[in-house]
């Protein structure tokens, strides 16, 4: 669909990756339109109908998981609902998936175009090593990986406690660049995006595309920190059949 964000970066020949809209479902306010979360509350055949939208525009079987905001990582499969937050394929014609509002959903691929990945970070996730443990998934050399990251949150919405950035700098001192003061005395604007390309080259991964989008204040997309009660849009990566 034309709504839908088509990630620009060099991926090999026969990998393939969308981001969806609200635009283009069924679902009625507040999760207008197309809510492809089934624990938000929507119409369950609202969702389905999404969902199926989404399937059969693109002749893929999405991987769906149920996301904790932890570091698990999952074998893509269709046939089942996996908790994690990560999954990878060699199949073709199944799309690893992950839904966000605000998280920042990370898409990886080898240079051989042999299997993807993808992955929802959020703050917890990404400071627990998800990307990292996805990238363990692909049993690749980080050299050889490209990755793409998606609609998230941006620097100038995203205010978190001294906390937060206390962990990351405890376990990479350069991820104090990605922090800034707020204008809440002991706060911090946290750019999701620079932190996960610094854990990423931290890995010895180079190739890295995307950034630069606001889910807040991008009415195209979803936001939990805009409007707490909201739908999902996912973000998917696939090898063509």
């Amino acid at each position: 669909m034309s709504d839908w964000l088509i990630p620009d970066w060099p991926a090999p020949a026969g990998v393939k990756a969308c981001v969806t809209t609200r635009a283009g479902g069924v679902s009625l306010a507040p999760f207008d339109s197309l809510n492809l979360g089934d624990h938000v509350d929507d119409s369950p055949m609202a969702v389905a109908e999404n969902r199926r939208r989404l399937t059969d525009h693109f002749a893929i079987q999405p991987a769906w998981l149920q996301q904790v905001h932890g570091v698990a990582v999952a074998h893509a499969d269709p046939a089942q609902v996996a908790t994690a937050d990560a999954s990878w394929t060699a199949t073709p014609g199944i799309a690893c998936t992950v839904m966000t509002a605000d998280c920042l959903p990370v898409l990886f691929c080898d240079r051989a175009g042999s299997r993807v990945a993808a992955a929802h970070a959020g703050w917890r996730g990404l400071a627990a090593g998800v990307l990292e443990a996805t990238l363990d998934s692909l049993a690749v050399d980080p050299a050889q990986v490209l990755v793409w990251l998606g609609p998230a949150i941006g620097p100038q919405a995203f205010e978190v406690g001294p906390e937060v950035r206390d962990v990351f700098i405890a376990q990479l001192a350069e991820t104090h660049q990605a922090f800034v003061p707020s204008h809440n005395a002991g706060k911090y604007l946290a750019d999701i995006y620079l932190l996960a390309r610094l854990r990423l080259k931290a890995r010895g991964v180079s190739a890295v595309y995307g950034g630069g989008w606001c889910t807040v204040t991008d009415p195209r997309f979803f936001s939990y920190r805009r409007a707490p009660r909201t739908g999902r849009f996912a973000s998917l990566i696939w090898l063509e059949r």
